[in-house]
């Protein structure tokens, strides 16, 4: 199949076998071949002649495009595997036949919305920085934090040397010890949420995300999933 030629973690993303930030990780791992030849570099770039194959296996881009709506729980980790054996959220997709992997990461102690696809550019459109796709969340913290601290918030916390985006915030006390902090951000830093509320000092107890973009979770159960219609989609980047 002759197509435009692309970058491999590219082409990869195009055959849904990850978004192109795993591909990456997946090309560095040594797991993939171009007409046989082991490539570890990011800048080769291929065109559908040649025959690229992942841990062996010879991979084509995907003509029927899938999108899944997932309420993901709490004891699962958003990927395809896992080296841990733990439960992946793989397992909660019952009755369906295309291969599709995880949009972005929920962790496994955290719930709520995650996407899964095999259309690569969808993906990335979801996931770059560049396009600021809003994630909203709902994090049960310790205590109840001060207006000050809320705007630090707000303002941006201090992870890793570099100040994250402003957020916006939005706190309901729930009794004397404890506070719902409804959080949305358009970043998307390994275990950004948890981490911001540790560094104020109110560390997560319950972590859930409710929206991405302008579509909610809704009433989906938890461990269920619905194929998302455009209208979904749109929502979720933005688009009318």
């Amino acid at each position: 199949m002759e197509l435009e030629k692309m970058r491999l973690q590219k082409y990869m993303a195009l055959c849904g076998v990850s978004s192109r930030r795993m591909a990456e990780t997946i090309i560095r791992a040594g797991r993939v071949t171009v007409d046989g030849q082991v490539v570890t570099a990011m800048g080769v770039a291929v065109n559908g002649s040649q025959v690229v194959a992942v841990d062996g296996l010879a991979i084509a881009p995907e003509e029927h495009k899938v999108y899944i709506l997932l309420h993901k729980p709490e004891g699962y980790v958003s990927t395809v595997k896992d080296p841990e054996g733990r439960p992946t959220v793989m397992s909660l997709l019952g009755g369906l036949t295309e291969r599709v992997y995880p949009v972005g990461r929920l962790d496994y102690d955290s719930s709520g919305l995650l996407m899964l696809t095999n259309d690569g550019e969808m993906a990335h459109r979801l996931t770059h920085p560049r396009h600021e796709v809003s994630k909203c969340y709902i994090a049960l913290v310790e205590g109840v934090p001060s207006g000050h601290i809320l705007n630090e918030l707000r303002r941006g916390v201090m992870l890793d040397g570099r100040r994250t985006a402003p957020a916006e915030v939005i706190c309901t006390p729930v009794g004397a010890n404890a506070s719902e902090i409804e959080m949305t951000i358009h970043e998307g830093r390994n275990r950004q949420i948890r981490r911001m509320c540790e560094a104020i000092g109110h560390p997560v107890r319950a972590l859930k995300r409710i929206a991405i973009g302008s579509l909610p979770l809704g009433e989906l159960p938890e461990g269920e999933w619905r194929l998302a219609t455009q209208e979904d989609l749109n929502k979720m980047t933005g688009e009318s």
